[in-house]
C-alpha cells in the first residue's frame, strides 16, 4: 500500500526536504547543502542518497513510496525535463528521469514557483481553490499559476514566469534575463532598492533613508513611519506589481492572488498599496479578487513537490 512521498525544493543554497504522508500531512521535514560545483552533478545523487538514508530510518519500503517531487529553480517541460537552471549550473537535464533511475522510486520535477503555488493552493493561503496566481517576491520575482487545479507550465515550461513580464517600455537598464523593463526590475527586494537609489539621487528631499543601509525592509520600515520618500518607492512598486498582476488575471481569472518571498514580510501594507492598484486597472469582472499573504513560507515548496505526485 502506498503510504507516503517526498517533496523536495531544490535551492542554489540548501535542498528542503520533506517526508509526507499521502494524507498530507508533514512527518518530518530537513535540509541537504546544494552541491554546485562541476555543473551540479551532484545534486541528484545528494537526493537519492538522503531519500535512502530517510527510509532506512524510518523503516520505509520503497514499495509503500508513490513517488518524490521535485521543485527547481528554471524552466521544466511536462517530461520533468528542465530547459536550464542557471543557479544549479544546469543546462538541460533529464530531472525526473534521472532521479527515478537513482532511487527506484517514481519522480516528477516542476519549477519551483509552480510547485509553491501548488503548496499555497493544497494546504496554505489557499488551500482548496482551483485557480490561483501567487507571485513571490525575493532577490528575483518568481510566479506559479494554477488554472482548475493544474499548474500552468506551458510549452517551454517558462509558463507562470511573471517576474519578466515586460511593465516599463522606458527602462534602459538590463534585468538578469537580458531584457529591459521586467517586473523583477521594479517589484524584487532589489528593484525596490534599485529605485529608492535612483530617487535619493534625484532630489535633495530629507528621508530617513539617507542615513541607512537601504534594503526593501528599511524602505518599508520607513513607509510606515511616514517617510514621504520610502511612499513614493512603495507606490512605484505597488502600481508596477497591481498593474502586472491585474493583467495576469484578465488572462487566467483567479480566485485569489497569494504574495509570498522575503519582500511579502512587509505585511498587510504591501497588499493594501497592491490591492489599490490592481483594482485600479483590473477588468471588472477581476477586481475584487483577494490578495493575500502565502502561509506556508518556506515549506510551501516541499509540499506543492508532494502534492505533484499525489
Amino acid at each position: 500500500m502506498k503510504r507516503y512521498c517526498f517533496g523536495i525544493d531544490v535551492g542554489g543554497t540548501t535542498i528542503k526536504c520533506g517526508l509526507f504522508q499521502t494524507d498530507g500531512k508533514l512527518l518530518e521535514k530537513w535540509e541537504v547543502k546544494t552541491r554546485t560545483e562541476n555543473s551540479g552533478e551532484k545534486i541528484l545523487p545528494d537526493i537519492a542518497d538522503t531519500v535512502e538514508k530517510k527510509l532506512q530510518e524510518k523503516e520505509i519500503s520503497k514499495e509503500e513510496v508513490i513517488g518524490i517531487g521535485v521543485g527547481v529553480p528554471g524552466p521544466v517541460n511536462s517530461q520533468g525535463d528542465v530547459i536550464q537552471a542557471v543557479n544549479l549550473f544546469w543546462g538541460y537535464k533529464k530531472v525526473s528521469e534521472e532521479l527515478e533511475a537513482l532511487t527506484g522510486i517514481p519522480a516528477m520535477a516542476g519549477n519551483d514557483a509552480n510547485v509553491a503555488a501548488l503548496g499555497e493552493a493544497w494546504k496554505g493561503a489557499a488551500a482548496g481553490e482551483d485557480n490561483v496566481v501567487m507571485v513571490t517576491l525575493g532577490t528575483g520575482v518568481g510566479g506559479g499559476i494554477i488554472v482548475n487545479g493544474r499548474t500552468l507550465s506551458g510549452t517551454h515550461g517558462a509558463g507562470g514566469e511573471i517576474g519578466h513580464m515586460n511593465v516599463n517600455h522606458e527602462e534602459t537598464e538590463s534585468c538578469n534575463c537580458g531584457n529591459q523593463g521586467c517586473l523583477e526590475q521594479m517589484a524584487s527586494a532589489t528593484g525596490i532598492v534599485r529605485m529608492a537609489k535612483k530617487i535619493l539621487c534625484s532630489c535633495e528631499d530629507e528621508s530617513m533613508l539617507r542615513q541607512k543601509e537601504i534594503t526593501a525592509k528599511t524602505v518599508f520600515d520607513a513607509y510606515k513611519q511616514g517617510d514621504q520618500l520610502a511612499q513614493r518607492v512603495v507606490e512605484i512598486f505597488g502600481e508596477y506589481l497591481g498593474g502586472a498582476l491585474a493583467c495576469i488575471a484578465c488572462v487566467t481569472d483567479p480566485s485569489v492572488i497569494v504574495v509570498g518571498g522575503g519582500v511579502s514580510k512587509a505585511g498587510k501594507i504591501l497588499t493594501d498599496c497592491v490591492e489599490k492598484y490592481f483594482k485600479k486597472y483590473a477588468f471588472s469582472s477581476c477586481k475584487n479578487t483577494p490578495i493575500v499573504l502565502a502561509k506556508l513560507e518556506n515549506d510551501a515548496g516541499i509540499y506543492g513537490a508532494a502534492k505533484m505526485v499525489l
